[in-house]
């Protein structure tokens, strides 16, 4: 899983980016990752073993270099060659530092071994609370307002719910309407969303690629567009891509899905509803969910594999949630901002949009005035979560 070098010589401007001294990578690699280590500790009894194990790791991650897996380690082979052992945390790339870390947290739980902790996800009882939320039945009993409000205003609250996950609620945009959103979260800093309505303006619908970010919550409000685009005829068909294991504390699995439709189905009025037709499209082949190891692989999908390549070429539009789907889909790395978004994306096979909340440092295709605006308020935008895009690329 070696990180290969830039897609070509007109990129080496753009640094790779790494765990730099008062970077916001350096405060994840420093700060979030070890706080990670102790509320898995915390919400589940893992017994002394992997109590040992996690106690090796923090120690690795804050005070040693970073070390291959263990020989005996299940999947230890694909990992064996990479260039960075023996290197500090912070010194490597960070896409690739994030992504070996909770590798590690899962061989130290034991989480591929066969035996009783095979296959039990340490994030499970995280999501499970976010899910279980009372907040969540008055958000899911607000899609009774839905059908009252015009077409063009349907799709414009579904796609800012699904960009947005859990910052701005549908409960909230429902009543608001998109006015309100603005008022409450201005920070749409790009939006192509009617080139996105556009592409899927057609008289024959095809098939559209989701692929999902966050469980819980967040995955909601993706399972009722997905529902949207089929009832509205934009899709005939949705193949939603999840991680094949757990990923980054709060990455959507199948199992996430199941939970998700089954949070839907048990709801009622018009909630109930999508859970119900989501369902069916899943029997009738409608709904298609998809699992692949490269979506735990710390690489830009510049570098995809083939059949996942196929998957997209066939798609009419690829739809990338997530601020880690962006990173990889534009590289991680220090791009000027105002680099346009088509040409940092050229290489993907078929159209593709990108919803992304920022919570990273790598940005692309903002217009000049619009940085210029942003670096003035002196606010760390780029990594807040306070603002957000849709870009578009076909």
């Amino acid at each position: 899983m070696t990180l290969p070098g830039p897609a070509s010589d007109d990129h080496d401007h753009a640094p790779v980016i790494v765990g730099t001294a008062g970077s916001f990578a350096r405060s994840v690699l420093d700060e979030r990752h070890p706080a990670l280590i102790e509320r898995v500790r915390q919400a589940t009894p893992y017994p002394p073993e992997q109590q040992r194990a996690l106690d090796a790791l923090l120690e690795e991650i804050t005070e040693g270099v970073i070390e291959p897996l263990d020989e005996a380690e299940p999947g230890a082979g694909q990992w064996r060659d990479e260039p960075h052992y023996g290197q500090r945390w912070p010194d490597v790339p960070f896409l690739w530092a994030e992504s070996f870390f909770y590798r590690k947290l899962l061989a130290a739980l034991r989480y591929f071994t066969p035996g009783p902790w095979q296959g039990v996800d340490p994030f499970a009882p995280f999501k499970n609370a976010e899910l279980a939320s009372s907040k969540l039945d008055d958000e899911l009993s607000a899609l009774d307002r839905l059908p009252q409000l015009p077409s063009e205003e349907q799709d414009r609250t579904l796609l800012h719910s699904s960009l947005w996950g859990n910052r701005a609620d549908l409960g909230f945009q429902l009543s608001a309407g998109a006015e309100g959103l603005g008022a409450r979260v201005p920070g749409l800093v790009v939006d192509d969303s009617a080139e996105l309505w556009r592409i899927l303006a057609v008289a024959r619908p095809g098939m559209v690629c989701l692929v999902a970010d966050n469980a819980g919550p967040e995955l909601l409000p993706d399972l009722v567009l997905a529902d949207h685009l089929l009832t509205t005829r934009r899709a005939a068909s949705v193949m939603l891509h999840l991680k094949p294991y757990p990923y980054y504390v709060s990455d959507a699995t199948t199992a996430d899905a199941l939970a998700c439709l089954d949070r839907l189905t048990a709801a009622s009025g018009h909630a109930a509803d999508v859970g119900k037709r989501l369902r069916q499209a899943m029997t009738s082949g409608r709904l298609i969910l998809r699992t692949h190891p490269f979506f735990c692989a710390p690489l830009p999908y510049a570098f995809m594999p083939d059949d996942l390549r196929r998957d997209f070429s066939t798609a009419r539009l690829t739809i990338m949630k997530g601020d880690l789907n962006y990173r990889r889909l534009v590289g991680d790395r220090h791009w000027p901002a105002t680099i346009p978004f088509t040409e940092v994306t050229a290489y993907f096979p078929a159209a593709v949009a990108a919803l992304r909340t920022l919570k990273s440092d790598v940005a692309t295709g903002l217009a000049p005035h619009a940085l210029e605006q942003l670096d003035a308020t002196g606010e760390a935008w780029r990594t807040s979560g306070t603002h957000a895009l849709i870009q578009v690329s076909v």
